[in-house]
């Protein structure tokens, strides 16, 4: 019972007592409370009830002329979208200690890692080197890359999370990564192949955009520069035998930028992120 609007003992206005959880950083978005996960860690319900997420894996690391996947994305805000052209996926009911795991971003010519919030799971980013057999596939996929010498396939992205990253003509001009929202672009006689633009969501209360392809290597003929980031956090391609591949954004499973050569020139992944809402009052 309530006097004068107040609430008395920790219950609502109306009687009811509210929902609440520990895990994560905690703020609050008009009737929401929401928990924003950037490493790993668990998620405790006061008690049994239905919430919203977004869930996004770690980015792919550029490759040796690709741009990296961003990781996948799934979301079942109403509204929104998840990645790949998904709708929104149904609410999860979560009761008693969740686990939340934040993947992280991969190194150069490595995957990034799965990001999962009990039952739902997130692929990482894909990358892929002219040298390893895994055609760089991940829950959106690495950019393509081909010269005199070799010939990379295009990662495919995983349905419903990411697209899949961008072709390659030739010449040492590198494909974008796939991103959420679209397919990396593809590496021409003209430029290199930015990254595929990745989802935008406000679960936080704030338009953010997340998971963007990485930008492919420029081969430097014509002045042309690398592959730009995706938006959502993919970083820049660089430029053959000069700039390096810019790192994905931290906490928005951004794509690395692709580079020629040692992979320590190349653009690492972004991490990550798992994000929680929940109505306080059903």
């Amino acid at each position: 019972m309530s006097m004068f609007g107040y609430n008395i003992l920790g219950f609502g206005s109306d009687g009811r007592t509210p929902n609440s959880a520990t895990g994560g950083t905690i703020t609050t978005s008009g009737a929401y409370s929401v928990h924003v996960f950037n490493s790993s860690g668990t998620f405790t319900p006061s008690g049994t009830f239905d919430v919203e997420y977004v869930v996004v894996a770690g980015g792919g690391g550029g490759s040796s002329g690709g741009g990296g996947g961003a990781g996948g994305y799934r979301s079942s805000v109403s509204g929104e979208s998840s990645g790949g052209g998904a709708s929104a996926e149904d609410a999860l009911e979560v009761s008693g200690a969740t686990t939340v795991t934040v993947g992280a971003g991969g190194a150069g010519n490595t995957g990034g890692g799965d990001s999962v919030f009990g039952s739902i799971t997130s692929q990482g980013g894909g990358s892929r080197s002219t040298s390893n057999p895994n055609p760089g596939q991940g829950g959106s996929g690495s950019g393509s890359y081909s010269s005199n010498r070799t010939n990379v396939p295009i990662g495919a992205g995983t349905a419903n999370q990411g697209f899949s990253g961008g072709s390659s003509t030739g010449g040492a001009i590198g494909g974008g990564g796939g991103g959420a929202s679209e397919v990396g672009g593809n590496g021409t006689g003209s430029g290199s192949g930015d990254g595929g633009d990745g989802v935008e969501s406000s679960i936080t209360g704030s338009a953010v955009t997340r998971a963007g392809g990485g930008g492919g290597l420029s081969s430097g003929d014509e002045g042309n520069n690398g592959g730009a980031g995706g938006a959502g956090g993919g970083g820049a391609g660089g430029v053959s035998g000069s700039g390096s591949g810019v790192d994905g954004t931290a906490n928005t499973g951004g794509g690395g930028g692709g580079q020629s050569g040692a992979a320590s020139g190349i653009g690492s992944g972004g991490s990550g992120v798992v994000i929680v809402r929940f109505l306080k009052y059903d």
